[in-house]
């Protein structure tokens, strides 16, 4: 007479072929459950009816490169804006940040001497400086962060009231520096270099034998590399990890010993650093600094992010999902324009794509639920 505990265990009939084809099927069905990747499909799927529809204007390397400089700039500041929304708060304030920048940088690249400014810094050698324009640039932006984060993550104010208000502020303080006018006459040595960062292509690799088979900006090979990092970041870093906590549950991620108005005060600072980059690269391409220079762009890098999967709630977003959405804002402007439609129904089309995007983000949500 046997025993169960007698008897033989069964014998596990599983293969390693069974445990690989599990685990690919489960990683497949993780990247098309993103919206992200939705959102490749449909740019794809325009790109290729516009490659077909109009082949001498859309599908020419041209007009790729045009497309791929402009979104570049809204791709730079939704990926700053991501981290900001995975925390569930908002920065309204980004696109005045971009004209505060402009300006500085502008006023630092000047011939000529500046009324208002003290003699030691108009008699500077460093004051023309290419570099010095990129570190004051970085430098306001960041200060322009450090005040959104301070406001709201220690203070304890509305994200919404403060990056509104700052909006206003920032902008403001562009009209007041820049005395109402267009900043242009830059020192030509200096305005070279400036230029190349934000109108050149392929980084200048050209010159060690490094061939692109297809010219690309340097904003938009910025733009790639600042992708990957925040990705990792995002990804793999302690810091990623507590950004999505923050999103997902403050109060628990509190409890579990994350420095959550720390972490928020960096998002912010990480948020205005990208708006400011993005004016850097903004100035360089087109060679002047205006105070109007980002205007309502604060729309476009929000939208950029929600359609790319960024929930407005908080606890969720994905570099990837900045870039991509930036791309498809600019793919259908640029389809709408070769099509032939008004360019003031471009504003609804985009409105139509966010809307949609919160649409599917709340249909994926009750699925998990």
């Amino acid at each position: 007479m046997t025993t169960d505990a007698a008897k033989p265990p069964p014998q596990a009939n599983v293969s390693i072929e069974s445990v690989l084809e599990v685990q690919q099927h489960t990683v497949w069905h993780r990247i098309v459950a993103t919206q992200s990747f939705w959102v490749a499909v449909a740019l794809a799927i325009i790109s290729l009816f516009m490659s077909w529809y109009q082949p001498d204007s859309f599908a020419t390397s041209d007009n790729f490169f045009n497309i791929t400089r402009n979104f570049s700039f809204i791709g730079v500041m939704a990926l700053g804006m991501t981290p900001v929304i995975i925390t569930g708060g908002i920065d309204l304030s980004v696109g005045s940040v971009m004209g505060l920048v402009a300006i500085v940088c502008g006023l630092v690249l000047l011939k000529q001497p500046i009324d208002y400014m003290p003699d030691w810094w108009n008699d500077a050698a460093w004051t023309h400086a290419w570099w010095m324009a990129v570190l004051m640039g970085l430098a306001a932006g960041a200060l322009m962060g450090l005040v959104n984060g301070v406001l709201i993550a220690y203070v304890g104010l509305p994200p919404f009231v403060v990056t509104l208000g700052m909006l206003s502020a920032v902008r403001s303080l562009a009209v007041v520096l820049s005395e109402s006018r267009m900043l242009y006459d830059f020192r030509p040595d200096q305005a070279a270099t400036f230029k190349f960062i934000g109108g050149g292509d392929n980084l200048g690799l050209d010159r060690f034998g490094v061939h692109f088979p297809i010219p690309l900006s340097n904003p938009f090979l910025f733009m790639v590399i600042l992708t990957l990092l925040l990705g990792l970041v995002l990804k793999m870093s302690p810091w990623g990890r507590h950004i999505f906590a923050i999103g997902g549950n403050e109060q628990a991620a509190n409890l579990t010993g994350v420095n959550v108005r720390r972490v928020k005060l960096q998002a912010y600072v990480l948020c205005s650093l990208s708006a400011a980059f993005a004016a850097i690269l903004s100035v360089g391409w087109s060679g002047s600094a205006n105070n109007s220079l980002g205007q309502s762009y604060e729309l476009l890098a929000i939208a950029s992010a929600v359609i790319g999967g960024a929930n407005l709630m908080g606890g969720e977003g994905t570099a990837f999902g900045a870039l991509i959405g930036s791309a498809l804002i600019f793919v259908i402007r640029n389809s709408l324009l070769m099509a032939g439609v008004d360019s003031n129904w471009q504003g609804m089309f985009v409105g139509a794509f966010i809307i949609l995007a919160v649409v599917l983000e709340r249909l994926r949500g009750k699925r998990r639920d």
